[in-house]
């Protein structure tokens, strides 16, 4: 793999409400939350929903609510990616594939949006789209006479055309069917090979599996574990019993589940915040877990005594 491209550490995200006239409280939904990519890696981050996988997406892209407050670090090709830097990247070399369709202009057909306003693109815009099944007919629809599937290609379509170093894929494939969303994957990969980073966002880590290098399990806002694609062929290279947990829930895996569920954002316990819900639980695990080095990454558990990751 090249140089790192991006690194995010040690990232908090907390939003100010107001409950009951003027009071205001301040709740903490992202901790310390840990992920890389470098050049020509794509690297899957997978979670519950709920549990910052999307936050950490618009972070990155400086497209927080006002109301959100933003500590930790985030570089980009080794520098601090400020405000007015990442004004300077975004749409040009950082894209993100958003999740949500209502990001497209409902006003506006497909064809000038994927173009971006750019005179002279047609021959750039059809090949994006045809990239992804989308004939030169959609070039001339609205937005609202293409299906779910549709407009999620649309919306990749828009990103790529830009060529850009570091792509973001918040949740690529909902609405697409398995071989279509293997598909969009599959171009991420190729990206990727190009030289360029990809950042997956996804619930499905079955599918992530397929085309990703590395993988980030997210919970409760934390980065819980960090390992290789390889890790997550067996249960005993995995280090946390929540990766474990979602291991098992794989269908070829016997499907099984662990009860309870990850807890609401204003009764998240201290320390780790899989606690509520491990049959491991210790004492320890109640205060901060600092992220330690694994052979295969880095995990945030009492069970593995490892160096403490930087």
């Amino acid at each position: 793999m090249g140089e790192y491209l991006l690194e995010v550490k040690g990232l908090s995200v907390s939003f100010c409400q107001y409950e009951k006239g003027w009071k205001r409280s301040r709740i903490q939904v992202i901790r310390e939350l840990t992920v890389s990519v470098r050049t020509g890696e794509m690297v899957a981050v997978v979670g519950a929903s709920g549990s910052g996988k999307s936050l950490l997406a618009h972070g990155i892209m400086g497209v927080l609510p006002y109301n959100a407050s933003v500590s930790g670090e985030i570089r980009y090709q080794g520098e601090i990616l400020t405000e007015k830097k990442i004004r300077q990247l975004r749409g040009k070399e950082i894209v993100l594939v958003p999740q949500s369709v209502s990001y497209l202009d409902p006003l506006m057909k497909v064809g000038k949006q994927v173009e971006n306003g750019k005179k002279g693109r047609t021959g750039q815009c059809r090949e994006a789209l045809g990239r992804y099944g989308l004939g030169p007919e959609t070039e001339q629809l609205y937005p609202f006479q293409l299906s779910g599937g549709m407009t999620r290609r649309v919306l990749i379509s828009t990103a790529v055309i830009e060529k850009p170093k570091l792509v973001i894929a918040d949740e690529p494939t909902p609405g697409l069917h398995l071989e279509a969303a293997r598909r969009v994957l599959g171009h991420f990969r190729e990206m990727a090979d190009e030289g360029a980073g990809v950042l997956l966002i996804t619930h499905d880590l079955e599918l992530a599996l397929q085309t990703a290098d590395r993988v980030v399990v997210l919970y409760g806002g934390m980065t819980v574990e960090e390992a290789d694609r390889e890790a997550f062929q067996q249960e005993e290279t995995l280090f946390h019993p929540y990766s474990r947990a979602l291991y098992r829930a794989m269908p070829e895996h016997g499907f099984s589940f662990v009860p309870g569920s990850q807890p609401y954002v204003k009764e998240m316990p201290e320390g780790c915040p899989y606690q509520t819900r491990c049959r491991e639980v210790k004492e320890s695990c109640r205060k901060f877990v600092p992220l330690r080095k694994t052979e295969r990454g880095s995990v945030r558990c009492v069970l593995w005594g490892g160096e403490e990751s930087r």
